[in-house]
Formats: structure tokens, C-alpha cells, sequence
């Protein structure tokens, strides 16, 4: 499958973003899918992840309570709805899929990966 993520931008601290990934392809309701992002010069790390149904959630620390993943299987999208966002959440945000249909937290276990939407928070 092919993925496309979009919605990044320029925003303040406190304000929401909600990013899209679009997925291209027969077997995208088949996977579990996960938003992964990347810090200036910093490594890539966990947001977090959707089963393949939507049923299960699971979320990074240091953004749990404050964004939620959702998908759609009949659009083949996921989202990635941030609030309250915080200078420290700027980062390149990317979308993945899974290579199981449950929830996977490590970046080794995602096949498939989208070009990356860039989020800045300013102060």
C-alpha cells in the first residue's frame, strides 16, 4: 500500500492540528497503522497506533490525553488529531503501516511508510 500523509503547518502552543494519512491500496483495512515522528536531530519515535478495526488504541507518554488516532477503512484514511500542541511536539510526523493487524509500537514492525508531514509549534 502506498501511503500519503498531509495537514502539517505552522501553528502556536495550544493550538490543534489534525493530520491525514491517505492509503492507496486493497489491503489497508487489513493492518494495523501508526503515526511516527521525528524531532529536529533526533531519531524517529513512537505517537501512536491503530488496530486494523479502530477497536485499539495505543499512544506515546508524552502525548497521551492530548492526541487521538482514528481511521476510516471504507475512505482509507487515518488520522491523527493533535490539541493542545506544544513546541516540543515539532517534529516531521509520519504515517505507517503496520505488518499485523494489531498494534505495534516498534518502527522495525511498519513495512510501509508515508513521505512525512512537517508540524512546527512556535512559543
Amino acid at each position: 500500500v502506498q501511503l500519503q500523509a498531509f495537514g502539517g503547518g505552522l501553528v502556536q502552543a495550544g493550538e490543534s492540528l489534525r493530520l491525514s494519512c491517505a492509503g492507496y491500496g486493497r489491503t489497508f483495512s487489513s493492518y494495523a497503522m501508526g503515526w511516527f515522528r521525528q524531532p529536529p536531530g533526533k531519531e524517529r519515535e513512537f505517537v501512536a497506533a491503530i488496530s486494523w478495526s479502530g477497536d485499539s488504541t495505543k499512544y506515546a507518554d508524552s502525548v497521551k490525553g492530548r492526541f487521538t488516532i482514528s481511521r476510516d477503512n471504507a475512505q482509507k484514511v487515518v488520522y491523527l488529531q493533535m490539541n493542545g500542541l506544544k513546541p516540543e511536539d515539532t517534529a516531521v510526523y509520519y504515517c505507517a503501516r503496520a505488518t499485523t493487524a494489531y498494534i505495534q509500537q516498534v518502527a522495525r514492525l511498519f513495512n510501509s511508510w508515508g513521505q512525512g508531514t512537517e508540524v512546527t509549534v512556535s512559543s
